[in-house]
């Protein structure tokens, strides 16, 4: 999950604050659905509070594929 959240983000231009007209800076970022993240920002100079969102690809993995212990007994 970690690893999409920063793809999303490297992917991501901040938004640009329609008062004091300059980048906002970055404050966190939400896995909102499967597919979707939210990014929220703020601007350094007035404190006004942006969001904007992200889409991603959902990934499945196969019940087959999910890690398990080997044994029954195992812990």
């Amino acid at each position: 999950m970690v690893d999409r959240l920063r793809r999303a983000l490297d992917e991501l231009e901040p938004p640009i604050c329609p008062t004091c007209h300059i980048a906002m800076a970055w404050t966190r970022s939400a896995l909102v659905a499967s597919d979707l993240i939210t990014h929220l920002f703020h601007c350094p100079n007035c404190h006004r509070t942006g969001e904007a969102t992200s889409q991603v690809e959902a990934t499945i993995i196969p019940p087959d594929k999910l890690s398990a212990p080997s044994s029954k007994r195992a812990a």
